[in-house]
C-alpha cells in the first residue's frame, strides 16, 4: 500500500518531457517561474518534449535534483491549498465559522452555474477584500474545473490570508459531490 505522501506526489526523472511533468506535477509550471523565471514568459519558456534536465542544463546549469525537490516541495504546498467540496459543504454548514467563497469565473458562468454561497470575483471585491476582510478567516476560491483557482488562492495567500483555499475540481465537482441541483456544463 502506497502512503499519502508517495501518492499525492509522483517521482520525477530528470528525463522527463516538460509535458509530461506538467502532466504529473500541474502546478510545476508555476513553480519553475517563481523560483527560477523559467516558463513563463517567451523569453524563459520551454518547449514540451524538451526534458526537465535540458531546461536546467540551459538556465544556468541549475542543479536538476534541487530543482525536482523543490517542484516536490511546490506541489505538496499546493496540495495543502486544496479543499474537497465536501469539506467545503461541512464547513459551510457550520455556524461558528465564517467561509467567504469567491467565485472567479466569468459572469455569464456565475449566473448559470453557481455554488449558493458564492460571491462574484470583481476588482470591487478584492479591494474590499484586501482592505477590510479577515486574514484569518476560511476564503475558499472556485472556478469552473479547479485548473485556476490555486493562483488566486495563492495570490490572496500573498497578501496574508493565513486559510484561504481553493476548491478542487471547481464547480463541476462540487455538483458533482455535493450539489446535483447546480448544472454542470463545458466551455467550447
Amino acid at each position: 500500500m502506497m502512503n499519502q505522501t508517495t501518492m499525492s506526489t509522483p517521482v520525477i526523472d530528470p528525463n522527463i518531457t516538460m509535458s509530461d511533468l506538467l502532466l504529473r506535477l500541474p502546478g510545476a509550471q508555476r513553480a519553475l517561474f517563481r523560483k527560477y523565471h523559467i516558463g513563463g514568459c517567451s523569453s524563459c519558456g520551454f518547449s514540451p518534449q524538451e526534458t526537465l534536465a535540458g531546461v536546467c542544463a540551459r538556465n544556468e546549469n541549475l542543479p536538476v535534483e534541487e530543482v525536482i525537490a523543490y517542484l516536490h516541495e511546490a506541489h505538496e504546498e499546493e496540495q495543502r491549498l486544496l479543499i474537497d467540496p465536501p469539506a467545503l459543504a461541512a464547513a459551510l454548514a457550520e455556524t461558528k465559522e465564517p467561509v467567504r467563497l469567491i467565485d472567479i469565473r466569468t459572469r455569464e458562468e456565475f449566473e448559470a452555474a453557481r455554488i449558493e454561497a458564492a460571491t462574484l470575483f470583481t476588482q470591487e471585491m478584492m479591494q474590499e477584500a484586501l482592505s477590510r476582510w479577515d486574514r484569518s478567516a476560511l476564503l475558499v476560491i472556485v472556478d469552473h474545473l479547479g485548473k485556476r483557482s490555486l493562483d488566486a488562492a495563492t495570490f490572496f495567500a500573498g497578501h496574508g490570508f493565513t486559510n484561504v483555499k481553493a476548491l478542487r475540481g471547481g464547480v463541476d465537482a462540487w455538483s458533482e459531490q455535493v450539489d446535483p441541483e447546480v448544472p454542470r456544463y463545458e466551455l467550447e
